[in-house]
């Protein structure tokens, strides 16, 4: 197998943050107490964008519905979440990329702290076979309220991805890495070959002295 790539999803494959709209979603939708389900949903995201999030907090909130509402109205929502918020943020150089590196051979990877109830669905449109995020726990087919894992966010990355490979019993090889975010420099100082995609001003500055490629793959 020539290598591994490990993806960043939200703003780097597709056109927005799935998590934060999910949330926006739930809110539109009634599913939830629209006024403080948005004060909190939008804290939380102004917090992931100054580097201060705490991730474990953020996946409480976003655990709190998956557990509150029932698996049917759950699996209906995420339908209806799936056809009008995230179709249409997929990223046409995004698919031409993962189309490149399926050809190459290379093993691909998304590597996202979003849920993993969201993450996965997107993955699978993707057409990206293995997803690591932050996996809720089940019981009687029913969300607990709690992760069956842990947080899959800054440093957490390079170290699932490591456990990962130790379960799955796979070298990793050469390894590209592609993400938009600051939050992400441990997952691209992780790899042989990390790209910074559409880059939040930090993580710019930081590819400029680095030497790294600094790619678009938006419309």
């Amino acid at each position: 197998m020539p290598g591994t790539v490990l993806y960043d999803l939200d703003h780097t494959l597709i056109d927005c943050d799935s998590d934060h709209e999910w949330g926006a979603f739930l809110a539109d939708a009634g599913a939830v107490d629209a006024a403080d389900y948005r004060a909190r949903n939008q804290a939380f995201y102004d917090d992931y964008r100054s580097g201060a999030l705490d991730a474990r907090a953020y996946l409480d909130f976003v655990l709190e519905p998956l557990a509150a509402l029932a698996p049917e109205r759950l699996a209906a929502l995420r339908a209806r979440f799936l056809a009008t918020r995230i179709r249409g943020a997929l990223r046409p150089k995004a698919q031409r990329l993962l189309a490149a590196d399926r050809a190459a051979g290379r093993r691909q990877l998304i590597v996202t702290s979003t849920c993993a109830f969201i993450a996965a669905p997107i993955a699978e449109l993707l057409g990206v076979p293995t997803l690591i995020a932050p996996t809720p726990e089940e019981r009687d087919g029913r969300c607990t309220g709690r992760l069956a894992d842990g947080p899959c966010f800054g440093a957490d990355k390079p170290r699932r991805v490591r456990e990962w490979a130790q379960r799955a019993g796979v070298t990793l090889g050469e390894t590209w890495g592609y993400s938009d975010s600051f939050n992400d420099l441990p997952l691209l100082e992780f790899v042989d070959h990390p790209a910074a995609v559409d880059p939040d001003p930090t993580l710019r500055s930081h590819a400029e002295r680095r030497g790294w490629p600094i790619l678009s793959l938006g419309a």
